[in-house]
């Protein structure tokens, strides 16, 4: 080997062995793919039709009053319960009340299904206001009409509630001229939580 040739193979071996010590640099091809992912959460909207359930003056005792309202799902997401909240406040205007008025009001709250007319609830006002009835829940199993438990969005269900100033045959008179008034809160609430698999077109 003539001495060009080892003087070019020792420089050749030499910055071969810079660029291994280097960490090399090499060509290569690439390719990018950007992807825009999103997360978004749904809406609960609970809407109410007439936005009073109530407004009624000179009842006695033995009266009744029959009301009719809709609760409707205007939001994205399943309902799965509506819990109704009681808070009232008694107007004794002669300062003589020996019992509470709430005590003598009879609430029953029924669901409306295609086939029939379901209780939920049926206790007077005074009761009420220590419970958080769900006033979608029907316990109708598999019969015909049967409806299942909150609402679809979308969707709208009619309640219908029944008061009664009860009559309970003894002199009521220490009631006249007071005032209940009456605040009703109407929490909905979603269902459970969902598994959303990537297999799943719906989800993807």
């Amino acid at each position: 080997m003539g001495f060009t040739q080892k003087i070019t193979k020792g420089v050749m071996t030499a910055a071969l062995g810079m660029s291994l010590i280097g960490g090399g640099t090499f060509a290569y091809f690439s390719d990018v793919v950007d992807t825009q992912n999103t997360f978004a959460a749904g809406t609960l909207d609970l809407g109410m039709n007439p936005n009073a359930v109530v407004n009624i003056s000179n009842i006695k005792p033995g009266d009744q009053i029959y009301r009719e309202f809709t609760l409707e799902n205007n939001g994205t997401l399943q309902i799965s319960k509506v819990l109704l909240d009681t808070k009232y406040t008694v107007e004794d205007v002669k300062s003589d009340n020996n019992e509470d008025l709430a005590k003598n009001i009879k609430v029953t709250i029924m669901y409306n299904t295609s086939s029939a007319t379901n209780t939920v609830v049926e206790t007077t006002l005074y009761d009420l206001q220590n419970q958080q009835p769900d006033i979608t829940a029907i316990d109708t199993g598999t019969s015909v009409g049967y409806k299942a438990d909150g609402i679809v969005p979308g969707d709208k269900e009619k309640i219908f509630v029944l008061f009664e100033f009860v009559d309970n045959g003894d002199d009521q008179n220490e009631f006249q001229g007071d005032k209940l008034l009456v605040n009703w809160k109407f929490n909905a609430q979603t269902e459970g939580s969902t598994y959303h698999d990537d297999t799943d077109p719906d989800n993807n």
